[in-house]
């Protein structure tokens, strides 16, 4: 087949995939797509929108439940978990769809198939109809990652699952284990947890959720367990028996080893990248602990190549990856795009209640050397959460107190993953403690303790 020639080559359509290359025609280039499953790649497909839809699911469930708190009655309440799973996989239905139509839209080259990079400006593509041949002088990475697997804890879809079976069970767990307390395993434990499951999540570290905030973390071990969640943390899954209908997981705390019957695991011990197949190791493209590694503007070492997403390295999230593939078509047609700076993209984790953060915790300020001034307000000090029925809940701002710099925030409670945007624009506009409190917050709105947080730090906090 007589081969195809474009400015830019982008190998998987995921969040930053499909994003570079539109980008990319928005400035002129000639740019085609290359995937090998689905647009939209694993967070519309599979991760960041069908869990969300999950989550809203058991979230109005949860409300109904308690529709007496609010003077409402509701009888007979119950969930049909076919009914919500299909629901849930319409929305990734659509927003698939939505990829297909903005590429096609912007003449972006959209190619299923996989890809591999046999020489440096040449990809071959094997698609269903045969073999491709692309050659281009800027080839970008953005293959994602997928589950990691721990040896022994394998996923078999039937009694051990991963996201994706999480996603689409077959059944409800009656009894389940989640290993990991990232946003992946809360997420799923909050969801199944919600639905009636007796649920139990183990975490290696000595706290859940352990890239948050200590303090954070603690809040959330209380909220979780006051709804029935069991957590066992600095714990370790050494094993797992399966036989008919059952698990049985040898369970390490303390140097003690027990054994614990469920009848559905989740795994979800982290990600590794996407690498194989591609050619990268002939190529010279260097490559860690299955991750490509890349320069601020996400170069490789091998000129016209670069790696965006969660092929990159960490922070492993969807915002990230766009930004950069913004970032890398802007370089490619000749720009001066800023470097995406990992510590001023915010994670959101979207358990009961909600996590986010931005920046640094307590104690990464306090081990950078900074002299550092902490403000707190509560939930239950804001009109607006109470009046939500949602009064538990934490807002924690971290300044440098030489300079006023916000050096990070961490929240807990109700909508906090639509708030911590407020913070995200404060940090990109460099703004200080006076900026912030110079600010007119809406009254009544969650967002007002976002203001109270600040002046706390300052010993000024008004309304608690």
């Amino acid at each position: 087949m007589a081969s195809q020639s474009f400015d830019m080559i982008v190998i998987g359509a995921g969040p930053g995939g499909y994003v570079a290359a539109i980008r990319g025609a928005q400035l002129g280039l000639k740019v085609a797509v290359v995937e090998r499953e689905h647009m939209g790649g694993i967070c519309l497909n599979w991760g960041c929108i069908p869990t969300k839809a999950l989550l809203r699911s058991s979230e109005i469930y949860h409300f109904m439940q308690r529709a007496k708190d609010y003077g409402l009655s509701a009888e007979k309440i119950g969930y049909d978990l076919d009914a919500v799973v299909k629901r849930s996989r319409g929305v990734a239905k659509q927003l698939n769809s939505g990829v297909t139509h903005l590429l096609k839209k912007n003449k972006v080259t959209a190619i299923m198939g996989e890809a591999s990079i046999p020489a440096k400006g040449k990809v071959t593509v094997k698609t269903d109809k045969g073999t491709e041949e692309l050659t281009a002088k800027n080839i970008v990475i953005a293959t994602g990652a997928r589950a990691r697997e721990l040896p022994g804890l394998e996923a078999d879809g039937d009694l051990v699952w991963t996201y994706k079976h999480a996603l689409q069970p077959g059944r409800m767990p009656k009894k389940l284990l989640v290993i990991g307390s990232g946003a992946i395993g809360i997420e799923f434990a909050s969801f199944y947890n919600t639905l009636g499951a007796d649920t139990t999540v183990v975490e290696v570290m000595d706290r859940i959720l352990p890239v948050e905030d200590e303090e954070i973390s603690k809040f959330a071990k209380k909220q979780f367990e006051k709804q029935g969640l069991k957590i066992r943390e600095k714990t370790m899954v050494k094993q797992l028996d399966r036989a008919k209908g059952k698990v049985t997981a040898h369970i390490e705390q303390g140097g003690k080893v027990t054994k614990e019957e469920f009848d559905t695991v989740i795994s979800a011990v982290g990600i590794v990248g996407n690498t194989e197949g591609l050619g990268l190791e002939a190529l010279g493209v260097k490559v860690e602990r299955t991750h490509v590694v890349v320069d601020k503007h996400c170069r490789t070492g091998i000129e016209g190549v670069y790696a965006i997403g969660d092929i990159a390295g960490a922070p492993w999230l969807a915002h990230k990856a766009s930004h950069e593939g913004v970032m890398v078509a802007e370089l490619i047609a000749g720009g001066h795009p800023h470097a995406v700076d990992p510590n001023s993209i915010a994670g959101c984790t979207y358990c009961h209640p909600q996590v986010a953060s931005v920046g640094m915790t307590e104690a990464q300020a306090k081990e950078a050397g900074y002299k550092i001034k902490v403000g707190r307000f509560p939930f239950i000090g804001n009109g607006k959460a109470i009046a939500l029925g949602e009064p538990e809940g934490l807002v924690k701002t971290v300044f440098d107190e030489k300079t006023g710099e916000l050096l990070g925030a961490h929240m807990i409670g109700a909508e906090v993953t639509e708030l911590i945007q407020g913070y995200v624009v404060g940090r990109q506009l460099e703004t200080t403690e006076e900026d912030l409190m110079n600010t007119v917050f809406p009254h009544p709105t969650l967002s007002e303790m976002m203001h109270e947080s600040v002046l706390d730090a300052w010993g000024r906090a008004i309304h608690y």
